[in-house]
């Protein structure tokens, strides 16, 4: 056994793919961020009376995965911090502040994410055992300490709403009536663009909020920006030609995605040099496309709020009882229920649960298909779309994200 892992490691020693794999990863930050000039900008003159140490209206991202909305608020936070630290007489200070509200263990409450955020600034709360006004106090205390503005950048704010409710969103805004030396701004970023739409209308009048909808991006610019990347991260000639072309239709035929294409590139690249081979060809993409769209769905599942989990869980445990066979919509909410209780879940509404499975359905977890009952009306039919070993994957991340309290 020790020989063959040898020679495992052995052909990676010989890596004739990647010069620099992380040119094709999330975390890559570029110096130029194509195609997103006009939203840079926009961004920039919204907060640019930060500079002079006034509040900004609060500003939300709206587009799809993928559009170039973390990376565009990034380069803006970066520029005025730098112009911030040119200006060294500045009677305030400048904080601002990035969280992703789709982390476990940081955003799944409202006493966490204060308590991250208070970290972040500097200061420290437990983990647990405090009363949230209690850490709202804390809060208060460590942005009062001096003259400042804060900047909080929320990264998929709508599963915030989602897990905690609209009611955190208010609060923040609201502080600013009790602060008297500093300011509190938002920026939420998030792939849903009816989002404001669905909260409490006296939560989105406290927002006076300001929009810009990033558009997907077409095939030629997801193109232009693997372009830009390819020669950092593959080395020379190892690119067969039309795999970039490929990757690019690829992601513009399903969202404008052009994190998408990067990570079918660089998981192509991955499957080439697994297989000891010295080019990426199409057929490694066709095998990374098939790759990615499970590990999506692990990751979309593991990342839901238990409500979404305890939904397909019920779903799950129907199919099995039907042997694959298809069931309706009323089958699942009456699982759901005893999901709930067995979990200590508080239940949604049948109309709530309706709108989950038509999400599942989109995702492709389920196919969901509307049957005409004559006078009885229409019923949606609903059959399991996962493969058997991915939905053996699909439970065990349930299990774990219902176990978890």
């Amino acid at each position: 056994m020790g020989d063959e892992l040898d020679k495992i490691f052995d052909s990676f020693d010989k890596n004739s793919i990647f010069k620099d794999k992380s040119f094709l990863q999330s975390n890559y930050t570029p110096n130029d961020i194509p195609h997103r000039e006009k939203e840079i900008q926009q961004i920039a003159s919204i907060l640019a009376p930060v500079l002079r140490g006034e509040k900004t209206s609060n500003l939300f991202l709206y587009g799809n995965t993928g559009t170039g909305k973390t990376l565009s608020i990034f380069k803006v936070q970066e520029a005025l911090e730098k112009r911030m630290q040119r200006n060294s007489d500045s009677k305030f200070e400048l904080k601002i502040q990035y969280l992703n509200c789709k982390l476990k263990q940081v955003a799944d409450t409202e006493y966490r994410i204060l308590a991250e955020i208070i970290k972040q600034l500097g200061g420290e709360v437990p983990a647990t055992g405090l009363p949230t006004q209690a850490v709202y106090s804390k809060f208060i205390e460590m942005i009062e300490g001096k003259k400042q503005l804060v900047v909080l950048i929320l990264d998929e704010v709508d599963q915030l709403v989602k897990k905690i409710s609209n009611n955190f969103l208010y609060n923040l805004t609201r502080l600013n009536s009790e602060l008297s030396r500093s300011q509190i701004s938002l920026v939420g970023i998030s792939n849903d663009l009816t989002f404001l739409e669905n909260i409490d209308p006296r939560v989105k009048s406290s927002l006076s909020e300001e929009e810009i909808v990033f558009s997907p991006y077409n095939a030629l610019q997801i193109q232009d920006i693997l372009v830009k990347r390819v020669g950092g991260a593959f080395k020379s000639g190892v690119l067969e030609g039309g795999v970039v072309a490929k990757c690019a239709a690829y992601a513009a035929r399903e969202s404008g995605d052009a994190r998408r294409a990067l990570d079918l590139l660089r998981v192509a690249g991955e499957l080439a040099e697994r297989a000891g081979e010295k080019k990426v060809t199409i057929k490694h993409i066709d095998e990374a496309k098939g790759k990615i769209e499970r590990d999506k769905i692990l990751d979309l599942v593991s990342n839901h709020p238990r409500q979404f989990q305890t939904v397909l869980n019920s779903i799950i445990s129907i199919s099995e009882e039907k042997k694959g066979y298809p069931f309706f919509t009323g089958e699942v909410y009456s699982h759901y229920q005893r999901f709930c209780r067995q979990y200590k879940v508080e239940p949604l509404t049948q109309r709530r649960v309706g709108d989950i499975i038509q999400e599942f359905d989109m995702l492709g977890i389920l196919n969901v298909r509307v049957i005409s009952k004559g006078r009885g009306g229409r019923m949606r039919e609903i059959k399991l779309g996962l493969s058997d070993p991915l939905l053996e994957k699909v439970k065990e991340v349930i299990s774990l994200g219902l176990s978890y309290a």
